[in-house]
């Protein structure tokens, strides 16, 4: 599958449709929500760390003008920089959501496996007037990515600013009652997160959950599992799968029980357990799903090194909405277009992506000149 259509996945009536749905060109003469996003996305593909004159720039190009079809249109960069601060995010949440279901569906991975964890990026204390303070230093503050990974691709995110969602119990559960999986899935989610009262609100939502517990957690003990042998290729051997009341904050046994699963890293001999609220799976298969949730961590680091996430060109809180949905919607792009084209590393599968676009839109200058593009089919043999 080529970029042109892969980008057929939100056309422009879409991308329409939605700006009519948030509202985002009321009252609004030039950058139409569109238009924004179609320069967003183009400057994030073409520049590894796109500032607001670099975005203006682009918008003169004649490549951005066919691509976004957008004539003798210009901008400057403060007026970019305004929009960017005051449009309404919800339009970049919704092409994200749409998105993220058309891709998830095409790719079959709608009863994939969830996983939840955060990042942080650090800005200066002189640029933002909120944020949190980490550790000791006092010109930095820091803000938190809590953001969801269904299968393959990026599937929420939420923004936390404020010193009191510094801790992962703060973040992660709300992240996930607010992403309202379906009763079927399992997410799987970091030791960050203990808290008890978190646990048994995600049974009492039918939220099924994997975690890892801390060594030495305590409880009470209701009834043991059998253990059964070690498939060959799991690479922990399980000592213990016992159902238990885990010991609250407060002192107190809470009242809902969950399955504590204690084994050994075969590898290292070191120990590991789990807590889950799952009774249908071995326990090998519980290790074998927190064992995955080292995906999202690639995704991190793929959004840091290729999508520059701590890269941020706005700095109020709506831009940053903005910008981290632009970021994920990018990343939805080139993770389909890698996994289509089974290209190896994500920064080929980006700089690829970015010259099969811009030799796209040549083509169509050429046409638009009145041209005959298959007259050059050997320079134009990745179209």
């Amino acid at each position: 599958m080529k970029v042109l259509e892969l980008l057929k996945f939100i056309p422009d009536e879409e991308l329409e449709f939605l700006a009519k749905e948030t509202k985002v060109d009321y009252q609004v003469k030039k950058l139409y929500g569109i238009n924004l996003f179609k320069l967003l996305l183009f400057s994030m593909i073409n520049k590894d760390k796109p500032s607001l004159r670099v975005m203006e720039r682009f918008y003169q190009t004649t490549t951005f003008k066919v691509f976004a079809e957008t004539d003798d249109q210009t901008t400057k960069f403060n007026s970019i920089s305004d929009r960017i601060s005051t449009i309404n995010s919800e339009y970049f949440e919704r092409i994200f959501n749409t998105i993220f279901d058309k891709f998830s569906t095409h790719f079959q991975e709608n009863n994939s496996l969830i996983r939840f964890d955060s990042t942080m990026v650090a800005i200066s204390s002189k640029l933002i007037d909120w944020g949190m303070k980490v550790g000791s230093k006092t010109n930095k503050k820091q803000i938190k990515y809590t953001i969801g990974m269904k299968g393959s691709f990026p599937c929420h995110v939420e923004i936390f600013g404020t010193q009191e969602k510094l801790s992962e119990d703060k973040t992660i559960p709300e992240a996930i009652i607010n992403f309202d999986a379906s009763t079927d899935s399992i997410i799987v989610f970091d030791r960050g997160v203990q808290a008890r009262k978190t646990f048994e609100l995600f049974s009492d939502n039918d939220i099924h959950f994997v975690t890892r517990a801390k060594i030495g957690v305590k409880y009470k003990l209701i009834s043991s599992n059998k253990i059964i042998e070690k498939p060959k290729n799991s690479s922990v051997i399980i000592e213990e799968d016992i159902k238990v009341k885990l010991k609250g904050e407060n002192g107190k046994y809470v009242t809902k029980p969950f399955r504590l699963i204690k084994g050994v890293v075969e590898k290292t001999g070191e120990p590991i357990y789990f807590i889950t609220n799952i009774e249908e799976m071995t326990a090998h298969e519980i290790a074998c799903i927190y064992k995955m949730r080292w995906e999202i961590e690639v995704m991190f680091k793929f959004l840091k090194q290729q999508l520059n996430l701590s890269h941020l060109v706005s700095r109020s809180k709506n831009g940053l909405q903005v910008m981290i949905y632009m970021t994920l919607i990018l990343a939805i792009l080139v993770i389909a277009y890698k996994k289509i084209n089974n290209i190896k590393g994500y920064m080929i599968a980006k700089l690829q992506f970015a010259n099969e676009l811009e030799s796209s839109i040549i083509r169509d200058i050429v046409i638009l000149c009145g041209g005959d593009p298959n007259n050059m089919r050997h320079i134009f043999n990745d179209t």
